[in-house]
């Protein structure tokens, strides 16, 4: 094992303030659990799980309570022990409303003494002795997403279709984002449970290159990783990146750290022979397969100017915002906005009532002094969003087109092609919402394409 510099660097990019002293030495506190979680149904990309429970069951910590629901979908299991209060829609993090399980955890069935708390949910499996489908069932019955963001169900990104290989195995250790520093405290505090879910991953997909993608500005969590893979087998490197948004979105990193090009979508990484997964996504697999234990809580940053003390939170997955923030000490002071995830990607929340899920790595209470009112003006045609965004799009030109409503001209100009990185809206002097223009463009040509497809289904069926 060695650690190199990149030597690749995409075009484009950001320097936005990055503001992770906050909370970078705060280790990572677990997060007793609540008295109410509200378990969504919908905690990845793809389709909800289907719910299995009603209101007055009686559920078990680890118990299964949405099914996977398609291809695309994963498992959601139940973060504790309680009795489920409602099944009801909730609102999620980006937005959107889901489905969501209300359990009551202050209740137990009646006479029933209280559940042993450390006894593995699943059996646990020896990785060295244990088949690939074995360790590929196990990924999926833990119910494991990409833990970066996306969401994207761990099993079938680790089972490539027939043609492909995965030649290189990308950790995203980068954790670009604004304040948070919740992979940062894990690749501290967990890289050898990080090897360990390398070691697994590898020999699920038959032995591929190891990369580990870390920027340059977290030199303790490069040391970390370095002294836990020092004496680890074949050809694994730590790669340092350098400090640059979005350095971790993923086609950006497999560019950074292998040279590889991924073309534009449908592509995906492993049409150049790549597989990305975030560290926190490794740690889980490394519990599922040894410990037993699903995917039932996950590392949150609590951060921002207006929050009492910031935090890095392990927290069971269905944990109320407003939980949070009471373990922090509250607010410090009147928080202007409260955003779920990190200032560039993340998204404005109007309640704190909403809850964690398998993917939130962050929560932000921006105080005033942080945040300024301003009015949107028209395009001056500078090109600094064209120079900063990573994807190469005409992103003024994009703009314009959604703002006629003409969403074809935006489509033309590549738009699909978006990431949401937010660098486009960050360098415009104009204030011009250009990321949520693609975000508009894009979800109308998404809306078009079903409506087509359940038209031709329709047809078909006549």
């Amino acid at each position: 094992m060695k650690t190199v510099k990149s030597q690749f660097k995409f075009k484009g990019g950001v320097h936005p303030d990055y503001n992770k002293e906050l909370a970078r030495e705060q280790p990572i506190e677990r997060l007793l659990v609540p008295a109410e979680l509200v378990i969504s149904m919908s905690q990845h990309l793809g389709a909800p799980a289907k719910c299995l429970v009603k209101p007055g069951d009686f559920v078990r910590r680890g118990q299964v309570v949405g099914e996977k629901n398609g291809f695309i979908s994963v498992c959601v299991r139940a973060s504790a022990d309680g009795k489920v209060k409602a099944v009801e829609k909730r609102l999620g993090p980006a937005g959107g409303k889901a489905d969501a399980i209300i359990l009551d955890t202050t209740e137990k069935p009646e006479g029933e003494a209280p559940a042993v708390a450390d006894g593995p949910v699943l059996p646990p499996l020896d990785w060295k002795t244990a088949s690939r489908e074995e360790l590929l069932k196990r990924v999926e019955e833990a119910g494991i997403c990409g833990m970066g963001g996306a969401g994207f169900p761990t099993n079938v990104k680790l089972n490539p279709p027939p043609g492909k290989r995965c030649e290189y195995l990308i950790l995203n250790g980068a954790e670009c984002e604004p304040y948070l520093t919740a992979d940062y405290r894990l690749m501290l505090e967990r890289a050898p449970r990080i090897r360990l879910g390398v070691e697994i991953m590898r020999k699920i997909l038959g032995g591929p290159a190891v990369r580990i993608a870390i920027e340059a500005n977290k030199p303790e969590a490069i040391k970390a990783m370095e002294a836990a893979f020092a004496d680890i087998d074949g050809n694994v490197e730590i790669v340092v990146l350098p400090v640059l948004y979005p350095q971790g979105s993923e086609k950006h990193q497999i560019f950074a750290t292998v040279g590889r090009v991924v073309p534009e979508p449908p592509a995906l990484p492993i049409d150049v022979g790549c597989v990305v997964e975030n560290v926190g996504t490794v740690a889980a697999i490394a519990d599922a397969v040894e410990l037993g234990e699903p995917l039932l809580d996950r590392v949150t940053t609590v951060s921002g100017g207006a929050v009492a003390t910031p935090k890095n939170i392990l927290a069971p997955c269905g944990t109320k915002y407003s939980d949070l923030i009471a373990f922090c000490g509250g607010e410090k002071e009147p928080v202007a906005k409260l955003i779920s995830g990190g200032t560039m990607m993340g998204f404005a929340v109007s309640t704190a009532e909403i809850a964690t899920t398998k993917t939130t790595s962050g929560l932000l209470l921006l105080p005033r002094s942080k945040v300024s009112q301003y009015s949107s003006q028209p395009c001056i045609n500078c090109g600094r969003c064209v120079r900063a965004c990573p994807m190469n799009l005409n992103a003024a030109e994009i703009a314009k087109a959604v703002e006629s409503n003409d969403i074809k001209a935006a489509e033309d100009a590549h738009v699909m092609t978006c990431i949401e990185c937010g660098a486009c809206s960050f360098s415009c002097p104009a204030y011009r919402p250009i990321t949520q223009f693609c975000r508009r463009a894009k979800n109308s040509i998404r809306a078009r394409i079903a409506a087509e497809k359940a038209k031709a289904a329709a047809a078909a069926n006549k």
